[in-house]
């Protein structure tokens, strides 16, 4: 097991547990099965942060990895900032996006943060389980973890176009989610932008890496990570 080597500097036991299979958000064909466990009590923070290191996502309060029967096809990946190199178009989009004001604000969710998120989900993933969210189940996925979380926002002329949930981790950043106006993105790849955001912010902070999560190379959506190079991925030999 990825976690067996571990949790032997957290105090008391902990237990995973495995998903039932359920259809695969991914490929139609398949299932999913996942190997979790949740992120609760004192030491929260440093397991999640060994778990982020074994190849683990978070999501709300759980952290999680794929235990799909026959398919290795989910790949964690991080990016080694201070080795990273910008593509000509990586650089294009930077240049484009330096209008932009960031700053990293307190995980806590209010209207104008949700208006943003609920337009995107609209118009980027319509019929997906995210776009029927209501305020309160943003609020959770902002607000609900005892892990140190924070959201980095961008403005343009003081208005709301993007932000970016990121865990705080002793050797990088994990991106956790991001959203952004669909409509005024049309040149500016915002999705992309934030990610080099955050690896010049890692940068500029002397943290070593930036956790993207699951890369999946047959599928669209996923696919894009690899845009980032150099790319590490984790494996049962560890990261390479």
């Amino acid at each position: 097991m990825r976690h067996s080597r571990l949790l032997s500097a957290i105090d008391g036991p902990h237990y995973f547990f495995t998903t039932a299979p359920l259809p695969c958000p991914y490929f139609a064909d398949r299932v999913e099965r996942r190997v979790l466990t949740e992120l609760s009590g004192r030491d929260s923070q440093l397991l999640h942060e060994a778990l982020t290191q074994a190849g683990y996502r978070r999501s709300h309060s759980v952290a999680y990895a794929p235990a799909c029967p026959g398919c290795n096809d989910c790949v964690s990946v991080r990016i080694p900032a201070a080795r990273f190199i910008p593509s000509r178009t990586q650089r294009r989009i930077s240049k484009r996006n330096e209008d932009l004001v960031a700053s990293e604000v307190a995980p806590v969710a209010n209207e104008e943060q949700f208006a943003l998120f609920a337009s995107y989900q609209s118009a980027r993933h319509a019929g997906g389980d995210m776009e029927t969210m209501e305020f309160s189940d943003y609020q959770s996925l902002l607000e609900e973890n005892t892990i140190d979380t924070a959201l980095i926002e961008f403005r343009f002329d003081g208005k709301l176009i993007a932000g970016i949930i990121i865990d705080k981790l002793s050797d990088g950043y994990s991106a956790v989610y991001s959203f952004f106006d669909t409509d005024f993105d049309s040149r500016r790849s915002l999705g992309t932008y934030m990610i080099l955001w955050l690896i010049q912010h890692a940068r500029d902070l002397g943290r070593n890496y930036v956790y993207l999560g699951f890369w999946i190379d047959n599928c669209r959506k996923m696919a894009y990570k690899k845009d980032f190079q150099p790319l590490e991925k984790y494996s049962q030999s560890g990261w390479e």
